[in-house]
């Protein structure tokens, strides 16, 4: 092969990596534009708004959900379970908010494994609450009915023991309580609840039905995973007749398929079609093949651990 081939193949090997590796590059800053955030999501990111208050639904991991809570009075805000700290403090960069604390539901890495790298973070320092000394950066454990200010937004702890021994809910609303929400972490999901890893079902009973089902109906849902397909599923099993159930697993199914999230539910849905919420009545209890609610609630989730 003369010379003259070999150096016109070199140059043209040399030209299409160039051009390729622009290529490349200009598809990347591209993408980058496009995105509100320069992170990966399984779910788009939504805002929520209430009044005097917001809430920014922040996917992260594989199915888990994070929340800034933004006060609008004072724009103070607080974060509910932030695995993904970086995510979180590019949207507080964004919404232009003063990010003061940090609600931990429970200790689980996927919801308190980002809480320490958060605290470096910033250096004016962050109330991290919870109520389990195995959280990471705990330096306030709050009890049933303690208060959190957020701004002019009050948020009242509730301990819901059985997911973990100490799982907290908490409450928000606003000062003329028109605007409600409830973080709820892993104890009450769409249609759905947590194993009982530390717990009983007498727990989870108390849990769901003499805490969480006596909050205000309207009381908008905001739970730690994605797992609402599943759960209406299950619930449809369980159930096979309730049309609350099948109509939220067509509108959940569109609403996957879209990539959008299924959060938030409110209490009063909940009690429609969430068959660990129902374990009062005789169709469910009829499922399970029981006549009271606490041996209806195991027999449900020893069923739906392996559904």
């Amino acid at each position: 092969m003369s010379f003259s081939h070999l150096l016109f193949g070199y140059c043209s090997r040399f030209f299409f990596r160039q051009t390729s590796s622009s290529r490349n590059c200009f598809k990347k800053s591209n993408l980058l534009h496009k995105s509100h955030l320069s992170f990966t999501h399984h779910s788009s990111p939504i805002t929520v708004s209430q009044k005097d208050m917001y809430i920014k639904l922040i996917p992260a991991l594989k199915d888990n959900y994070m929340y800034l809570l933004v006060d609008e009075e004072t724009k103070e805000s607080a974060v509910v379970d932030p695995v993904e700290p970086e995510k979180v403090l590019e949207l507080v960069k964004e919404e232009q908010v003063k990010l003061t604390t940090v609600l931990t539901t429970h200790h689980h890495w996927d919801h308190a494994g980002g809480n320490e790298k958060l605290l470096n973070l910033i250096p004016s320092g962050l109330t991290v609450c919870g109520n389990d000394d195995r959280i990471a950066g705990l330096n306030r454990r709050v009890s049933t009915n303690d208060k959190i200010k957020v701004g002019s937004l009050t948020v009242t702890a509730y301990e819901t023991p059985c997911h973990t021994t100490g799982h907290i809910c908490f409450y928000v609303n606003s000062n003329d309580n028109s605007s409600k929400a409830v973080f709820t972490g892993d104890t009450l999901f769409v249609s759905g609840c947590g194993r009982f890893f530390e717990g009983t079902a007498q727990q989870m009973y108390h849990a769901l039905i003499e805490v969480l089902a006596e909050l205000p109906p309207e009381t908008q849902v905001y739970c730690g995973h994605e797992y609402t397909v599943k759960g209406l599923a299950y619930s449809q099993h369980v159930e096979p007749g309730n049309q609350a159930a099948a109509d939220k697993l067509v509108w959940a199914k569109a609403k996957r398929e879209a990539g959008e999230p299924t959060v938030p539910s409110t209490i009063g849905e909940e009690l429609t079609y969430n068959p660990f919420m129902r374990v009062r009545e005789a169709s469910v209890q009829a499922h399970a093949k029981a006549t009271d609610p606490i041996s209806t609630m195991a027999y449900l989730r020893k069923e739906k651990d392996s559904f």
